[in-house]
Parts: C-alpha cells; sequence; structure tokens
C-alpha cells in the first residue's frame, strides 16, 4: 500500500507539474498574445492621440480666428459709435444753416450808418454766438474766394471770362458751403473764372 500510496503522490505530482507546465505555457501565450495586443493598443492609442492633437490644432485656430473676429466688431462698433456720435448734429445743423444764411443776409443789408445801432449789434452778437457754438460742435467754412475749383468742397452754378484770374478759380461766393468735422453737409454755390 505504500508503493502504491507512492506511485499515487508521484502521479499526483507528474499531474500537477503538468498542470504547472501548461499553466505556464498558458501564461507565456497569454502573455505573448498581451504584449502583441499591447502593441497594437500602443499604435492604436497613438493614432488617436494624433487624431486628437490636429482636433486640438483646428479648435484652437477656430478659437483665434473667433477671437479675432470678436475684436474685430468691437473696433467697428466702437467706430460705428464714434461716428454716430460726431456725426449725430449733422441733420440739426443742415437745418440751421439757412437761418445762418438769413443771418447774414440781415447783416450784410444794413447801411454802414445803421451799423452802430443797438439792434444791429444785438443781431450781429446773437450770430456771433450761433457761430461758435456751431464751430465747437466741428462746423467750419469752406474757403471759397480766390481757391481753385475743387467738385468736392463747391458746386459750379456760373463761368465768367476773367483776364484777372487764372482758369477754374473761384471769383464770386452765391452761398456758402460747410464741413462737420471732416465731412461736406453743403457745398459752396460758386462762379468760376473761365
Amino acid at each position: 500500500m505504500e508503493k502504491q500510496q507512492q506511485e499515487q503522490e508521484i502521479i499526483k505530482e507528474q499531474v500537477h507539474n503538468e498542470k504547472q507546465e501548461n499553466i505556464k505555457d498558458t501564461e507565456e501565450d497569454t502573455n505573448d498574445v498581451k504584449n502583441e495586443s499591447k502593441e497594437d493598443s500602443i499604435d492604436e492609442l497613438k493614432a488617436k492621440l494624433e487624431d486628437k492633437i490636429k482636433e486640438l490644432e483646428e479648435l484652437n485656430n477656430r478659437y483665434l480666428r473667433l477671437q479675432a473676429d470678436f475684436l474685430n466688431y468691437k473696433k467697428r462698433v466702437e467706430k460705428e459709435k464714434e461716428l454716430i456720435y460726431a456725426y449725430a448734429s449733422e441733420e440739426l445743423i443742415c437745418q440751421v444753416l439757412p437761418v445762418i444764411d438769413n443771418f447774414e443776409r440781415a447783416l450784410d443789408s444794413v447801411d454802414d450808418n445803421h451799423k452802430e445801432d443797438s439792434f444791429y449789434k444785438g443781431v450781429e452778437m446773437v450770430y456771433k454766438q450761433l457761430m461758435d457754438i456751431l464751430k465747437k460742435s466741428g462746423l467750419e467754412e469752406i474757403n471759397a474766394i480766390g481757391e481753385k475749383f475743387d467738385p468736392n468742397l463747391h458746386h459750379g452754378v456760373a463761368q465768367e471770362e476773367s483776364s484777372e484770374h487764372e482758369e477754374d478759380t473761384i471769383i464770386e461766393v452765391y452761398q456758402k458751403g460747410y464741413k462737420l468735422k471732416d465731412k461736406v453737409i453743403r457745398p459752396s454755390m460758386v462762379k468760376i473764372s473761365k
């Protein structure tokens, strides 16, 4: 019996050893598969990482473009706002220009001997106050007499032969022209020499 037990023990040990070897072989095979799988996974992960990096770069570029567009938008809105404030009074000033013309006609129509009257001086003072206020708002008269005709500033309504003036020189102003800041709001109506 002892021999049988020993044989059984030996058989058990051999079976155990074979199992251990099978386990080792299986583990090695599994490790080989895992290593191959890991290499495949690493390649896949690298590809995914590259895709994500490209996607991130695209998103970053889009972000930078959007940021630049927004800054340009803010600048444009600010500039438009400044222009609106700068020219907000344009319509009102254009409506006041005929009143200025009438003031000037009234002041020019007074005889020299009445220019010392208090009424004349009062009207002249009101005219000067009005012009000062308008000048502070950016209104300026367009100089015309003796200047070369400029279609951007002047509106030619008559021509006259003149040996005293060069050709296209303004010799008479029928109606004064005005600019509001840099914008012509009314061109001067002028007579030009031929």
